[in-house]
Parts: structure tokens; sequence; C-alpha cells
């Protein structure tokens, strides 16, 4: 009868070394599972983590062009009076220049001029300098050495580095001008 018994456990101990067998392969198959899942969890955060690192890079550009160019379009439309203004003063008569009233009015142009420039307003180069699409719009050709501006028609303008208006110019054609001979 122990022999009966002693082979009885000898089976039931095979059957069960058997199952743990089986039972730690299922446990190691449910650990490669599990660590495939978080390798996957990890590599979708670490890419949440870069894009929002882009996107706070990217915020934080956004404010500081929109605080360069708040007031380009107050600029713009001041544009037009600071053309007047020139205009104006460049056809005084000589004999009125002496008046204050147009002293006064030389005064306003030029602190208009430098409230503007202090907010990052700058003149565009134009007349004697190579015609450069980005800075000058050509409104026609004439006589003159090729590609060079000769002749401002509107001065441009340049906010920061952006331009916002450019110089309405006149180009040469690359014809030369003919030049007066004198007669001895």
């Amino acid at each position: 009868m122990k022999q009966e018994e002693s082979e009885e456990g000898q089976t039931s101990d095979v059957e069960q070394g058997g199952a743990e067998a089986e039972d730690i392969e299922v446990l190691k198959q449910a650990l490669a599972e599990e660590k495939a899942k978080v390798e996957a969890n990890l590599a979708g955060w670490q890419r949440v983590q870069a894009d929002f690192i882009n996107y706070k890079r990217r915020s934080e550009q956004e404010k500081v062009e929109i605080s360069k160019f708040a007031n380009a379009a107050l600029m713009f439309n001041l544009l037009p009076i600071l053309d007047d203004m020139e205009r104006a003063l460049a056809s005084v008569p000589p004999k009125l220049t002496e008046f204050t009233w147009v002293e006064g009015v030389s005064l306003i142009e030029r602190k208009l001029k430098a409230s503007l420039e202090l907010q990052g307003l700058s003149q565009v180069k134009a007349l004697g300098e190579p015609f450069d699409p980005k800075l000058h719009e050509a409104a026609m050709y004439t006589k003159g050495e090729e590609g060079i501006v000769i002749e401002e028609l509107q001065k441009g303008y340049k906010l920061q580095d952006r331009v916002i208006r450019p110089s309405m110019v006149v180009v040469g054609n690359g014809e030369e001008q003919e030049v007066e001979k004198k007669e001895d």
C-alpha cells in the first residue's frame, strides 16, 4: 500500500512540476507582453514630451513676432502722412522757410520720424542701389545702367527686418544715356 501511495505521489509531483513549468512560461509571456506595453508607453510619452517642448518654443517665438510687429498696421497707415509732410516741406518757397510755423511743421515731421524709428522703422535704401524685388517695386524702366535704381518715386520702409512698404523706383534698362558733347 505504501508503494502505491509513493507512485501516486511521484505522479502527482510530475504533474505538479509540469504545471509549474507551464505557469512559468505563461508568466514569462505575460512579463514580455507587459514589457512591450511599457516600452510603447515610454516611447509615446517621449513623443508627447518632445511635441510639448516644440509647442512651447513655437509659442514663445510667435509671441516675440507678435510683439515686434504689433504696430505694423499703424505704422503702415502713418507712412502716407509722413510722405505728405516731407513733400509739403520740400515745396515751401525759400522766402517762407524763416517763418516759425514752417519751422514748427518741420519739427513735427522730425519728431514723427524719430518716434517711428524708435519703434524699429527704417528707410529702404534705393537710389543708386541694384534693383532688389524684395525691397523695390519697379514702376518703370528708362535709360541708365542696367539693373540700377535711377530714381525713387516713393520711399520704402522696413519694420525691424521685414519690408512693410517697398520703394517705388525707376530702374535702368541698360541703354546708355546720351552725354552732351561740347563743341569747341
